[in-house]
């Protein structure tokens, strides 16, 4: 073996001056990007293998690369064929345009690359995400003395949440015994059948199993229907089952409904039960002055999950749990084996996150949070919050009056239209199913051709266009354009798809 040479030459590191020259021409070229990003096509359609025919070919490379050359390859794939969805016009999903101080933010916390998970290797980064959570709590109404912490998303948030509720609320000992410590009951979880497919994925990891869920059907606004909940409650306590937790939506995913919070609060009080809000979405919009009492709800739950990467405009990955009680979010993970020398916390000592999650290693997500929080203050997101929701109503608004189109669902800023033939609005069901099947050629359509992005929801059996505004860069004239798209793609799938026995004005019966 060669002896270890006291002076290393490592291809990994880059002297200051490079460092700096690198750095200077990423920054150029990205803000170069976000201002071209109006003009840019929300998209390009591309197969997956003509995706992979752009990188490398063959193995990994025995020898390295310049990295100069490296980040300008990077950053002309990224560049030329990603989905922006920081353009004005993306609305699909919830995903938000990303606030540009998050990326920076980024860089920095990756330049200094502390570990959340130890206050002794992180102190001024985990006290910054406590600040962070705490600042969270109050933009939410919610108690700042709560627990809580940064995760990758809703689906981990609401993960976190549920165990602690499984710990607060089964007999016995379940970390060691698992939910056999229920003495063999069932154990039942409530939600609406408008409810994130998280709750699938958390009973499943959680140990309870997706039988474990009792689905409670919805009202005629999408909100989960409280009788149907007394009822099965009921019939549940009956049959020996045990009541979990309920599971409330602070705006859905299909069509932004906010359940009844206020009322399931009240119900969850009485019978002891776990009330959790998933407010992954909807729940940031309590900021606004004039929010729904059902949304300042979400107040009085027992635990909560937000995404600041959905209406706090953060880059990806930054999910946030809160749960009321601080003490049991730290009985429901941690541990203390003997190779870990980070201390107990207490009231004035320091806080070890890999207390209150599942994480040890943990990113410095925080940051971005922490620094677009500071930029924008409470009266920023606010506004930012409001002018969504109020572009969502104008869209609805524009396919309300349009005669091709039709308006079915907005809440939040969520709205959930149809393109319809003038000529079929008077068929019915007649013509439901083909109008079922237009839309969703049309959804693939828009989604192709970059002009704008949608998805989509399923509303009373019916197939629509879905429009999901987090986005600070959208404009009216942006919701003017899709309103174009989509009648004028509309008009030419239905010359192409519309069959013989709906043929009306607009396409007359073709002769044999």
């Amino acid at each position: 073996m060669e002896p270890t040479p006291h002076d290393r030459e490592s291809p990994l590191e880059l002297a200051p001056e490079e460092f700096r020259r690198l750095g200077h021409a990423l920054v150029d070229e990205i803000a170069g990007f976000l201002a071209s990003l109006p003009e840019r096509a929300v998209t390009r359609a591309a197969s997956p293998e003509e995706l992979r025919a752009l990188l490398p070919q063959g193995g990994l490379p025995e020898h390295g690369a310049p990295p100069d050359r490296l980040l300008a390859e990077a950053a002309e794939l990224l560049f030329d064929r990603s989905l922006f969805n920081g353009h004005p016009r993306f609305w699909g999903y919830i995903t938000s345009s990303a606030a540009p101080i998050g990326a920076l933010a980024d860089l920095l916390a990756a330049a200094v690359n502390p570990n959340v998970g130890g206050w002794a290797l992180s102190p001024l980064a985990t006290e910054i995400e406590a600040q962070t959570v705490a600042w969270i709590a109050d933009l939410l109404g919610y108690p700042t003395s709560c627990g809580g912490l940064l995760v990758s998303g809703g689906n981990m948030a609401n993960v976190v949440c549920l165990l602690a509720a499984r710990k607060a609320r089964l007999p016995g000992d379940v970390r060691a015994g698992g939910i056999a410590a229920a003495g063999g009951r069932p154990v039942r979880i409530y939600a609406s059948t408008e409810t994130h497919t998280w709750l699938q994925t958390a009973a499943d990891l959680v140990g309870l199993g997706t039988d474990s869920i009792a689905w409670i059907p919805t009202d005629g606004e999408l909100r989960l229907d409280l009788d149907a909940l007394r009822d099965r409650l009921r019939e549940d306590e009956e049959a020996g089952a045990l009541p979990l937790a309920v599971v409330g939506a602070a705006g859905t995913v299909s069509t932004g409904a906010v359940d009844p919070l206020a009322e399931l609060s009240e119900l969850a009080r009485e019978r002891g039960i776990w009330l959790h809000v998933d407010a992954a979405y909807g729940g940031f919009a309590v900021v606004v002055p004039d929010a729904a009492p059902d949304l300042r709800a979400l107040r009085e739950a027992d635990s909560v999950a937000v995404d600041p990467h959905k209406w706090l405009y953060a880059p990806l990955e930054a999910g946030c749990a809160l749960v009321r009680d601080r003490a049991l979010l730290r009985d429901t993970f941690s541990f203390h084996p003997p190779y870990y020398r980070f201390g107990t916390e207490d009231e004035e000592g320091p806080l070890n996150y890999f207390e209150y999650g599942p994480q040890n290693s943990r990113g410095f997500r925080a940051l971005k949070v922490w620094l677009g929080l500071r930029q924008a203050g409470r009266s920023g997101y606010a506004r930012m919050i409001a002018d969504d929701v109020a572009l969502a109503g104008e869209l609805f608004d524009l396919a309300q009056a349009d005669p091709e189109l039709e308006a079915r669902t907005t809440s939040l800023s969520i709205t959930t239209f149809r393109f319809r033939p003038p000529d079929l609005a008077e068929r019915g069901a007649a013509a439901d199913a083909y109008l079922d099947e237009l839309n969703a050629a049309l959804l693939d359509r828009i989604q192709a051709g970059g002009e704008a992005f949608v998805s989509n929801a399923v509303v009373d059996g019916r197939f629509l266009l879905r429009a999901c505004i987090v986005n600070f860069r959208t404009a009216r004239s942006d919701l003017e354009a899709l309103v174009a798209v989509v009648k004028r793609l509309g008009r030419e799938l239905d010359a192409e798809m519309r069959p013989q026995e709906l043929a009306g004005a607009l396409r007359p019966p073709t002769s044999d």
